[in-house]
């Protein structure tokens, strides 16, 4: 959904920027993400997204943080307490309190991140996200994301543990070894399974055959997915059924399990190639399978759609 350059972001899309990962978190760079909270200084001390930095109004206009270059950051963010939608806009104001009314007698309409978001849209070429939902609805389902720290030192950005991206919400999830490893993450995602696409053995589920599917494949060239690829869609479909939360994982993250989650959506929505694609990269942006496993998922693409459709000589993949 898109308005007068702002844009709607899902909590999923938030948290997933939140997770990106080059060397290190890419909450480290500048002007990767600016995250404003317009709600009240006594809600934002109680508790925010973490990096988020509270926008100040004077005479009623939005000041942005200091040092902040909207036209040089990738993702602006504006959360306010829970504003849903786009479209419920900006008819009517109450000063009083910062809200709207649609002119139906049906009340007010939170509409505070909305106002910021249009009145922030002229310094930036990039939409503004709008948080659907805002805060009410991503703390309550990223908790864990929740903090009071108001300044983040560069070498503490450094030290952020990303989580592992969220594919399907509340479902399947993308990540590396490390996190596999980590107890908290574990318990934070409510992870009730994994798929361990590398030749390492973590320490969850091990002997547990229902709720670990280890796929030992190598990351080189000669690495053959192909055969695990029936198994592998079962598996996590028997555990999206019985409502468990899956973590797909490989070493570094980006090329076998990445292989693996593709070859899941393919099946699974019966789609081509290049949308699952499109789709995982907008999730991990790090995301790069390699040659081999790309010629396999093709070879996949036309036992699922009964036919070639996607050319993977083109150099996106």
């Amino acid at each position: 959904m898109r308005m007068d350059g702002l844009v709607l972001c899902e909590p999923i899309e938030l948290y997933n920027i939140l997770n990106q990962v080059t060397k290190l978190s890419r909450l480290t760079e500048t002007n990767y993400l600016c995250l404003l909270d317009v709600r009240s200084k006594r809600e934002y001390d109680e508790s925010h997204v973490i990096t988020a930095r509270r926008v100040k109004k004077k005479a009623n206009e939005y000041l942005t943080p200091e040092s902040v270059d909207l036209e040089c950051v990738k993702y602006c963010v504006v959360y306010d307490h829970k504003t849903s939608s786009l479209e419920l806009l900006l008819k009517h104001r109450d000063d009083d309190n910062d809200e709207y009314s649609d002119n139906t007698g049906e009340g007010l309409v939170l509409g505070a991140a909305i106002e910021c978001g249009r009145a922030l849209a002229h310094l930036t070429h990039r939409p503004i996200h709008i948080l659907k939902g805002g805060y009410e609805s991503f703390s309550a389902t990223y908790h864990f994301f929740r903090t009071q720290k108001i300044i983040w030192m560069p070498q503490e950005l450094d030290a952020f543990q990303p989580y592992p991206v969220e594919i399907v919400p509340g479902q399947i999830y993308l990540g590396d070894f490390r996190q596999a490893c980590d107890p908290k993450i574990q318990k934070d995602l409510k992870i009730k399974a994994h798929v361990n696409v590398s030749m390492e053995t973590g320490p969850f589920f091990v002997g547990d055959s229902d709720r670990l599917l280890h796929i030992q494949i190598e990351d080189t060239l000669e690495a053959n997915i192909s055969p695990f690829l029936r198994h592998l869609c079962h598996f996590i479909e028997i555990h999206r059924e019985i409502g468990s939360a899956i973590l797909v994982f490989s070493t570094l993250g980006i090329s076998r399990s990445c292989a693996a989650i593709l070859a899941y959506l393919m099946h699974q929505n019966e789609q081509t190639l290049k949308r699952s694609w499109a789709y995982v990269k907008k999730c991990k942006n790090n995301m790069r399978p390699n040659r081999a496993l790309v010629a396999q998922l093709s070879k996949w693409e036309k036992i699922v759609l009964g036919g070639s459709v996607t050319d993977v000589s083109d150099p996106l993949y």
